[in-house]
């Protein structure tokens, strides 16, 4: 289901007083229930609402931004799509600028 379908169905409607176009942004994401947010997670992963329709290139990429803006309002960064950790964490530490050796790279089974 499109974004301002679900957030029509939470209530907000041009019979509530408040037109969906006069939303910002903000607005938009603070209505982002996490039913909503799966549901659009979903669609990105798949392409197409859950009525098979297909998602547009625009409506791929609002999708896409209103997920990483819930995200980081609601998760901590480690859970937050698209997260990658830094060099060097629990295993140690890595320095990506040090080449002043090279390191023969060791293969399984040998």
């Amino acid at each position: 289901m499109p974004l301002l379908g679900s957030v029509r169905q939470k209530g907000l409607s041009e019979k509530s007083g408040m037109n969906i176009k006069e939303l910002n942004i903000k607005q938009l994401i603070a209505m982002i229930d996490p039913d909503i947010y799966q549901n659009l997670k979903r669609a990105v992963e798949l392409g197409k609402w859950n009525n098979g329709t297909a998602l547009s290139k625009e409506q791929k990429a609002l999708c896409m931004q209103a997920i990483i803006a819930y995200d980081i309002k609601h998760k901590p960064e480690h859970e937050r799509v698209g997260y990658v950790a830094k060099p060097g964490g629990s295993c140690g530490t890595l320095d990506l600028r040090d080449d002043s050796e090279p390191r023969p790279v060791k293969l399984p089974g040998q």
